[in-house]
């Protein structure tokens, strides 16, 4: 009953909400790169929009980068598309896959935490020694830019092929990809929101992901979810991948 929902990508929507709702608004909360409804890019400006909004109304933006943090570039989406939010959250990505999660943002917000400040917060694994150091080993390979360039191409390269695949077979697909993040909609409309995401051909879905995973290739299970690449992952990873592609989508 405290939370007021606006379509992604709709900075009109948005504003709307603030001219209705401004004194009583503390922040928005987005994923910069939606990912939960399969991948989304944000349209040019609506980041944007929504900094200035913020500030304009004294309201924090607080970035959801669960997905996006170190996955579409060492700095995230915000490094990706150069918008700083007030506060990001970040999920086990950090930790190499243990176990963590983080937050962080301005100094003088920070500073409200305890023991610095009167906010109180705690938990069982934080500051998990464990989780900490793989996250600090995994930061230290990271930084090596390599590692994003040589992500980014066998990204793309899975990415157009199974898009060529599909159009070879005439399976109506689009998708969206950014860095080593994608997704596959069965749909010939271009999806820019949830609504779009929603009228796509679920069942050809499950029926492409059922035939993967006979075929040995692990998939999310969901319409709605992402694809991650990662740099263990090989030429002949990818090369099994658009073999069981071209089967999957033959069976559609």
């Amino acid at each position: 009953q405290h939370t007021l929902t606006a379509p992604y990508n709709d900075l009109e929507a948005v504003r709307g909400i603030f001219s209705r709702e401004a004194s009583q608004l503390a922040c928005v909360i987005v994923e910069p790169i939606a990912a939960n409804m399969g991948v989304i890019p944000p349209r040019e400006g609506f980041l944007e929009g929504l900094r200035q909004l913020t500030r304009d109304h004294d309201a924090v933006l607080i970035f959801d980068e669960v997905i996006t943090g170190f996955r579409v570039a060492y700095g995230g989406a915000q490094e990706r598309y150069q918008v700083q939010p007030d506060l990001t959250c970040l999920g086990k990505v950090i930790g190499g896959g243990l176990p963590v999660g983080a937050y962080g943002g301005r100094r003088e917000m920070m500073e409200k935490i305890a023991p610095s400040g009167p906010v109180y917060q705690a938990g069982t694994l934080s500051g998990n020694p464990i989780a900490v150091a793989a996250g600090i080993a995994t930061l230290e390979i990271l930084s090596q830019q390599e590692a994003y360039n040589q992500l980014d191409k066998k990204s793309e390269t899975l990415f157009e092929e199974l898009r060529k695949v599909a159009g070879k077979t005439a399976v109506p697909v689009t998708g969206e990809r950014v860095g080593s993040l994608f997704s596959l909609f069965f749909t010939d409309q271009k999806v820019t929101h949830y609504t779009n995401a929603l009228d796509c051909d679920q069942s050809a879905f499950i029926r492409f992901f059922k035939t993967m995973l006979q075929a040995g290739i692990y998939l999310a299970p969901s319409p709605f979810e992402s694809t991650f690449l990662s740099t263990a992952h090989t030429d002949q990873d990818i090369e099994q991948t658009l073999k069981a592609a071209h089967a999957a989508f033959q069976s559609i």
